[in-house]
């Protein structure tokens, strides 16, 4: 998929990635961060060949996420991330056996930081999801 004929020229890609089976990317399952400057930041999982299945979550959305790590998947390089968010549509976005996880974490974390601190977004421990 062209991400600038689908998003626009201004946007900026800052990690894409496939699932992968074995360490390797043979998988119609692709995910996506990317910035529209000034306007969002979003992850993107696209599902599908001939019938693409597409969900969203607004960074700022994102409450928690965490790796999950498996024996088998060490010896790929590769690692689950479950990412829960506020968001109704997709409160759980699972990104499956993706390379270079413990990078991946680090920059949703700063993104995440980034975007809440730009839209003067305060989240409360205390605050219900629903």
């Amino acid at each position: 998929m062209n991400l600038t004929k689908k998003f626009g020229d201004d946007i900026i890609v800052h990690w894409k990635d496939r699932k992968r089976w074995c360490g390797l990317p043979l998988s119609f399952t692709r995910y996506y961060i990317i910035e529209k400057p000034g306007q969002w930041i979003k992850l993107f999982c696209e599902k599908g060949f001939f019938t693409n299945h597409y969900e969203e979550v607004q960074i700022y959305r994102i409450e928690d996420f965490t790796i999950h790590q498996t024996l088998i998947n060490k010896l790929w390089g590769v690692a689950n991330i479950v990412v829960k968010s506020n968001d109704r549509s997709s409160p759980t976005l699972n990104l499956i056996r993706i390379a270079k996880p413990y990078q991946v974490y680090d920059m949703l974390s700063n993104l995440v930081a980034r975007d809440r601190k730009n839209r003067n977004f305060r989240w409360s421990e205390f605050q219900d999801s629903v």
